[in-house]
């Protein structure tokens, strides 16, 4: 992999979306994004004009979530908010999809609720989260598809307040599933370069984490090798054992369990310990 420091950076949304955000981290936030050079900031609406006027004269873009973190607004109000933030100067849009339409196969409310932050998004980049914890994999190819057709820029893993975040498996089915013209960010859980670099290898071409500092710092000194690939015992990157089970429907569970029941290496699995 022909991976630079810069490359890596400028694959990094440096994140903070938890509720109890300060100004002031908004401003450390920005302030180590135009040091490291990251791609953007991912942060609340409520920041956006902040985060905007703080990297007006910087390269990095300001990145502002929409229906977040359940998805479970109308269409109608997913626009209205994708107006506001792109208005406050946001360059990139990052939506929750419904996953109960989707789960529900209303397949037409999935697309309507997709196409109306597309297009309330001016010239901004819109990423679709499908919040891949509540889907099996069947869910993540439609889902994947539905994004596609109806003109996203990304397809995005997770919120990083679902049941589990983003794992090597997802990523490449979902890279596999938009080809190689469409983004695929993936988000939740990535505390490492480990975690990056497996994650990057599946087919990310852009990550959310707010680890970004401390990925890029790892790699400045890590000498780069097949090792990083390895699979942890137990296996950490597994889904099954990284998934918060009480937040998963049953039937999602249960695939999941299903599928690490059959795994070749009994010592990865969860469900024997």
């Amino acid at each position: 992999m022909d991976l630079t420091v810069e490359k890596l950076a400028k694959m990094i949304d440096h994140t903070v979306l938890k509720p109890e955000t300060t100004k002031a981290k908004i401003k450390q936030l920005c302030d180590e994004a135009t040091i490291y050079d990251f791609a953007a900031v991912c942060i609340n609406p409520v920041h956006a004009e902040y985060a905007a006027e703080l990297l007006k004269d910087t390269s990095v873009k300001v990145c502002v979530v929409v229906g977040f973190p359940l998805g479970a607004t109308t269409p109608e109000v997913k626009a209205c908010e994708t107006t506001n933030v792109v208005g406050a100067g946001a360059h990139e849009v990052d939506m929750v999809i419904n996953v109960g339409a989707l789960r529900d196969e209303n397949y037409d409310l999935v697309t309507r609720d997709i196409e109306s932050v597309i297009g309330a998004s001016g010239d901004a980049h819109v990423k679709v989260i499908l919040e891949t914890g509540y889907l099996k994999d069947d869910q993540k190819v439609k889902a994947c598809l539905i994004c596609k057709e109806a003109g996203a820029d990304f397809v995005k893993t997770s919120t990083g307040f679902g049941p589990m975040g983003a794992t090597p498996h997802d990523v490449r089915l979902m890279r596999e599933t938009v080809g190689p013209l469409m983004g695929v960010k993936a988000a939740g859980g990535i505390r490492s370069f480990k975690d990056a670099i497996r994650l990057i290898d599946a087919g990310a071409d852009r990550l959310g984490t707010s680890a970004g500092v401390a990925i890029v710092e790892d790699f400045r000194w890590v000498q780069y090798s097949d090792s990083w690939m390895a699979p942890d015992k137990p296996c950490w990157t597994c889904p099954s054992r990284m998934a918060n089970m009480a937040k998963q429907p049953k039937e999602v569970y249960t695939w999941y369990k299903e599928r690490c029941l059959t795994c070749p290496d009994k010592e990865h699995n969860v469900f024997n310990d």
